[in-house]
């Protein structure tokens, strides 16, 4: 089982918990780092090591007031990898937004339609 991961947020990246004992997971703040791709990249490598010794229940938590098009790209890669595990572990995805941030809201309708067998539950906070 992978150790804790976390990063700590900056002006432009999120800041990440991930707690494989609990499988309990969230991603705070704004995303829209020069490279996308490198700043997601431990972070879906972290994921699949937890796909291989999953929590019966895993919970993802996002609470993003930004992100950009590079970043909803990896968004989805995590989304995608959050259905495989979906067959070994119960996944539940929590989409939290401002209460006036239709955008948000918005994005988290967009990417609860990608997932056919994941709870995914759009929150406004």
């Amino acid at each position: 089982m992978p150790e804790v991961f976390r990063i700590t947020r900056s002006n432009d990246t999120p800041e990440v918990f991930l707690d494989p004992a609990t499988g309990k997971f969230e991603m705070h703040y704004r995303s829209y780092p020069e490279d996308a791709a490198g700043f997601y990249t431990p972070i879906l490598s972290w994921l699949a090591d937890y796909t291989l010794t999953p929590q019966t229940e895993t919970e993802f938590i996002f609470n993003l007031e930004y992100f950009n098009t590079a970043s909803a790209k990896q968004i989805f890669k995590i989304l995608m990898m959050l259905q495989e595990l979906n067959n070994r572990s119960k996944v539940r995805v929590i989409w939290q937004h401002h209460k006036e941030d239709a955008d948000m809201q918005a994005a988290g309708d967009r990417f609860s339609k990608l997932l056919s067998s994941v709870e995914f539950c759009i929150i406004a906070v």
